[in-house]
């Protein structure tokens, strides 16, 4: 079994030297096709070793052996930082060094035959100026509508004797009676306000009417205070003797959202035993990210939709920004009220919320087309007959696969959207290397900084 066990591994690396054999044969076989694909010769060929510290052939816009086209140094296609006198291999990986053109230090234009540019699939679009509309999600939760809650609390102190609704969630009508108090302080104000009407001296005044003495009208104010309504205390002085339990109703329609009491508890002044809520409208609050909190407007068209109801959307508006930023997600609070007729929307159910903001004519350059390059943004135009030229541009929003332009471009110019990357590639390592090692625009990169009106 020993004997086997070596004999495995034994094989095992042989496999694993063959293979690395391979592989590095292959790297030095097909070396030169992969130095050539970035080089920037309209052939597409490498430049040999011995040529003369000359530009290629076709490698500038003027074509002729001026000193503007002379090799300005030798760099690595994978080590852009190798800056060599001539030529020769890559003291980093051994590849061997490429030229970069002097002229293409200057304008830093990239060239590509068309053999090449349909190898690559590099495809250009225009530059465009038009209405701009953002679409932007956002996720939200229904809420209660707190202008609509209502509190029951007392005035007074007692003891609960008898609770009618004594659920969280019941649903109650306004002059539903929720529960009786006994309150000392209660009885004894019904007494007074009974005694001074029994003394109410009944003088015969203009028009054959009763006149109410001072003492009855402050008895009657002070059940009024106390938490008694106009109606209840008609009915104890129609019965003529207090109220032991004096019954206590909703104020408001709504739903019970909050119970604090039961059955036989003590209760003190300002306590509050009940909140209600009506549910017959209801708020959406959504969490905008603070980048899109400028394009939102009270007023605003929202489409709010609920897994609940799939398929189903409701139209809303922005009716309130909430003036503060949550810290923590470095997000915005953005109230929409909803109409809730049949209670279908609940408070504490998810909702996703679609807002649409015009931004009016902006000028638009492809999403795709845009490169980042750290500090800067970059598109390539171009220019015909196969060059493309790297600008950089100040980008605003983007909105459905298109960038705002601030600057750099202007309406008509063509840029590069697909196969971006690769010219991007191709102009590092051709000359434009420099500006993507923190240069400012218009310097040496021969990158030129232009505006373009909004």
């Amino acid at each position: 079994m020993s004997t086997m066990a070596e004999s495995s591994s034994t094989r095992r690396r042989l496999t694993s030297v063959v293979v690395a054999a391979l592989l590095a044969a292959g790297l030095w076989v097909f070396r030169g096709p992969v130095v050539a694909w970035f080089t920037l010769t309209s052939g597409g060929g490498a430049p040999s070793a011995a040529a003369p510290p000359r530009t290629l052939a076709g490698a500038s816009d003027g074509g002729g052996p001026d000193a503007a086209d002379e090799i300005d140094y030798w760099t690595c296609t994978m080590h852009l930082s190798v800056h060599q006198k001539g030529p020769g291999n890559c003291p980093i990986c051994g590849m061997k060094l490429v030229p970069v053109m002097r002229s293409r230090q200057q304008d830093a234009v990239v060239t590509i035959d068309e053999a090449r540019r349909q190898l690559i699939g590099v495809r250009t679009a225009a530059v465009t100026a038009g209405p701009m509309r953002s679409t932007f999600r956002a996720l939200g939760h229904v809420a209660y509508d707190e202008s609509a809650f209502v509190d029951v609390s007392l005035k007074v102190r007692g003891w609960i004797t008898r609770l009618y609704v004594d659920k969280t969630g019941e649903r109650v009508a306004r002059g539903q009676t929720l529960f009786t108090l006994y309150s000392p302080e209660l009885y004894g104000a019904q007494q007074d306000f009974l005694l001074a009407t029994q003394a109410t001296v009944a003088d015969e005044a203009p028009g054959g009417g009763a006149r109410v003495s001072p003492l009855a009208r402050a008895a009657r104010q002070r059940l009024r205070l106390l938490g008694l309504s106009d109606p209840r205390i008609d009915e104890v002085a129609r019965k003529g003797a207090p109220d032991e339990n004096v019954p206590f109703v909703a104020p408001a329609s709504g739903f019970v959202i909050e119970k604090d009491v039961v059955e036989g508890a003590s209760v003190e002044a300002g306590m509050r035993l009940f909140r209600l809520a009506a549910l017959d409208k209801v708020w959406v609050e959504a969490d905008v990210y603070e980048a899109d909190l400028a394009h939102v407007r009270v007023g605003q068209h929202a489409d709010v939709t609920l897994d609940y109801l799939p398929g189903q959307s409701y139209d809303a508006r922005v009716a309130s920004i909430y003036p503060y930023l949550d810290p923590r997600t470095r997000t915005g609070r953005v109230r929409m009220e909803l109409a809730n007729k049949r209670l279908e929307l609940r408070p504490g159910m998810y909702a996703n919320v679609a807002l649409n903001a015009d931004l009016g004519d902006r000028v638009q350059v492809p999403a795709a087309a845009v490169v980042y390059t750290g500090p800067r943004r970059l598109v390539f135009v171009d220019l015909g007959q196969g060059r493309f030229r790297p600008q950089e541009v100040q980008v605003g929003t983007e909105a459905d696969g298109a960038y705002e332009v601030l600057s750099g471009l202007h309406a008509g110019d063509l840029v590069a959207t697909s196969g971006v990357f690769l010219i991007a590639a191709e102009a590092r390592i051709s000359g434009a290397s420099k500006y993507w090692e923190g240069g400012d625009a218009g310097d040496s990169a021969g990158v030129p900084k232009t505006g373009a009106p909004r």
